[in-house]
């Protein structure tokens, strides 16, 4: 049986810039153009992960380095998560000892909660290099069950995405619409995001964090190109591939490689970074968004029969041919054309990797969650907040 991915953190999101000027229209995707070379590139690819099957995952390859030092370890197979921001490793993989974050001299831990799991562990610091690009001295995650014990107020979110069995990667490379995992100031204790820990079996105590302590988007801390982020990957050929290679860039319109195009801009909410799809008569208003650390498109649709080896991913008896329109909340509209075929069928052949027609239900969740399948064969821009860009100030989301 396979997993639902739904990897898209819910932000606290105390502020955020205005985005001006940013037009748009129902129109056809542009064709994906996908980049190859310069400093900003680094390659992605959809391959199953380093614990097979994990379908409909895009993974990407980082180093993680001592601060200021040359001491450095490459790290593959990272998720590039557009619905989250951080970095964080399981620890089993990491073989560098970071310093350790500290609060009044005890231990910082953080408890990120998914829509369904979790990740727990110690704040630490590194510098970061993707391509050829680099961020300094950037407070990182250490995905641990062992090395402090998660609070109740943590674990309820489901289980826990701390080994790379778990989590189906290494980690996770976020790169998200904020600059902060939180928020753009400091996070409230009442938040339960960051914790002291005294000992690996005390009682972990819920903190504030400010905002430069916080597990942050490395692209943010980038000298250049550090505006945003576009995931470009191809069509997949007949539905279902192999394997699927793409890029992932940094900056919006900082460089040639990057422009927004024809590209249109989807305006969200400054307080959920959410927009609207209206979907069969049904309006996900401000509760719809691009996420490519989920596997799939999820939303509620109960004329499509759900698996009965896969429950909570959809099999219907023929490939269904479905459309949507995703609104701004501002700006920006667009008729998105897409597939759900039949997972049990899909996931019967496990060398198959990128399924572009995977599709489940949220299991009563009133969103529509726009998985990867959604970004194969697009180019999908994911602006920073606060961030100038050509289009104007982040965030927002363009394809």
């Amino acid at each position: 049986m396979k997993t639902l991915r739904i990897l898209l953190a819910p932000l606290i999101f105390l502020a955020c810039g205005f985005l001006g000027g940013c037009g748009g229209s129902s129109h056809s995707t542009p064709a994906p153009v996908i980049a190859t070379s310069g400093q900003n590139v680094v390659a992605i690819t959809v391959d199953g992960g380093p614990a097979p099957p994990y379908p409909d995952a895009a993974f990407a390859s980082i180093t993680v380095c001592l601060p200021g030092t040359s001491t450095c370890q490459p790290i593959d197979h990272l998720l590039v998560d557009t619905g989250s921001s951080g970095v964080r490793i399981v620890s089993s993989v990491l073989t560098l000892a970071l310093p350790q974050q500290t609060s009044n001299s005890i231990p910082v831990v953080e408890c990120l909660q998914f829509l369904a799991s979790y990740t727990w562990g110690p704040v630490q610091t590194a510098d970061i290099q993707i391509g050829g690009e680099k961020a300094s001295s950037v407070p990182v995650q250490v995905l641990s069950d062992t090395d402090f014990t998660a609070p109740s107020a943590c674990t309820s979110a489901g289980p826990s995405g701390d080994s790379v069995a778990a989590l189906g990667a290494k980690g996770i490379l976020g790169v998200g619409q904020t600059v902060q995992d939180c928020s753009p100031s400091t996070c409230p204790a009442s938040a339960n995001f960051y914790y002291t820990c005294t000992s690996p079996t005390a009682v972990c105590t819920p903190i504030a964090q400010n905002a430069a302590q916080q597990v942050t988007n490395p692209v943010a801390l980038f000298a250049t190109d550090n505006n945003g982020v576009i995931v470009e990957l191809p069509k997949v050929s007949g539905g279902v591939q192999t394997t699927l290679s793409g890029s992932l860039v940094f900056g919006i319109g900082t460089q040639s490689n990057n422009a927004l195009g024809s590209a249109t801009v989807y305006t969200v909410d400054p307080s959920t970074l959410n927009f609207t799809t209206l979907f069969n008569s049904q309006s996900f208003t401000d509760a719809a968004f691009l996420d490519s650390g989920s596997n799939g498109y999820f939303f509620e649709d109960s004329s499509i029969p759900v698996c009965s080896d896969n429950p909570g991913f959809y099999c219907p008896l023929s490939t269904q041919s479905l459309t949507a329109t995703n609104q701004g909340i501002t700006s920006g509209s667009g008729v998105v054309q897409f597939s759900v075929g039949n997972a049990d069928n899909y996931f019967a052949n496990p060398s198959d990797n990128a399924l572009g027609d995977l599709g489940g239900t949220t299991q009563g969740g009133t969103y529509f969650d726009w998985g990867l399948p959604f970004f194969f064969g697009r180019n999908v821009f994911t602006a920073i907040d606060l961030a100038n860009t050509p289009a104007g100030t982040g965030p927002y989301w363009a394809y």
